[in-house]
C-alpha cells in the first residue's frame, strides 16, 4: 500500500503504467508466496523437536513462543532461525514504508495548496497508523529475544496485532469518509 500511495503522490501521471493488472498480479503472487514458503521453513524446523511433559499452551493462539517453550530439546535452531527470517520480513518491510512515506512527506510538503496537502496527507494518515500500530507490536514481540518477555506482555501484544489492530483497520480507513465522520462526530455529541 506504501508503494501504490507512493506511485499515486510522488508520479501521479506514471500510476496507471507502473500499476498495471500485470504489475498487481506479480504483487499478489509475491506475497503469497513470502507468505507460504516463510512460514513453512519454520513449521519444518519445529517439526524436529521433541515435546514432553504438559501440552497445553499458555496462549490465545498456538504462537511462537508459548510453542517453543514446551520443547524439551534445543531450540536454539529455530529460534535463530525465526530471528534471521525476522529481520529482512519485518525491519526490511518497515523500513522500505518508513523511506516511500519519507517520500510521500517530501513531495506533499511541496504542494503549495493547504487544500491539497491535507487531501494527499488524509490518504496516507489512515495507511500510516493501521502500518504503525501493526509494525510496533511485531517488533516488539519478534525482533526483541524472547526471554526479556513475559509470558503476559507476550499475550498483551499477541491480543494488540491479531485482534485490536485488524479491529481498528475498517474504522481508522472509514473515518477517511466525511459522512462516517459526520455521523460519528454527531453521536459522540449526543452522548455529551
Amino acid at each position: 500500500m506504501s508503494y501504490d500511495r507512493y506511485l499515486a503522490i510522488c508520479k501521479p501521471l506514471h500510476y496507471s503504467s507502473i500499476m498495471s493488472f500485470k504489475q498487481h498480479v506479480y504483487l499478489v503472487i509475491f506475497s503469497w508466496a513470502c507468505a507460504v514458503i516463510l512460514p513453512a521453513i519454520s513449521i519444518s524446523l519445529i517439526c524436529f523437536l521433541d515435546f514432553c511433559g504438559s501440552n497445553t499452551i499458555d496462549h490465545f493462539f498456538c504462537d511462537f513462543a508459548p510453542l517453543i517453550k514446551l520443547s524439551c530439546s534445543d531450540t536454539s535452531t529455530v529460534e535463530f532461525e525465526v530471528f534471521a527470517q525476522t529481520i529482512p520480513v519485518f525491519l526490511f518491510t518497515f523500513i522500505y514504508i518508513i523511506g516511500t512515506y519519507f517520500n510521500i512527506f517530501l513531495a506533499i510538503s511541496k504542494i503549495s495548496s493547504t487544500v491539497g496537502r491535507q487531501k494527499a496527507f488524509s490518504t496516507c494518515s489512515s495507511h500510516l497508523t493501521v502500518v504503525g500500530a501493526y509494525y510496533g507490536t511485531m517488533i516488539i514481540l519478534y525482533v526483541t529475544p524472547n526471554r526479556r518477555q513475559s509470558l503476559k506482555v507476550n499475550k498483551t501484544f499477541s491480543l494488540l496485532y491479531s485482534v485490536v489492530t485488524p479491529l481498528l483497520n475498517p474504522i481508522i480507513y472509514s473515518l477517511r469518509n466525511k459522512e462516517i465522520r459526520k455521523s460519528f462526530s454527531s453521536l459522540i455529541l449526543q452522548k455529551l
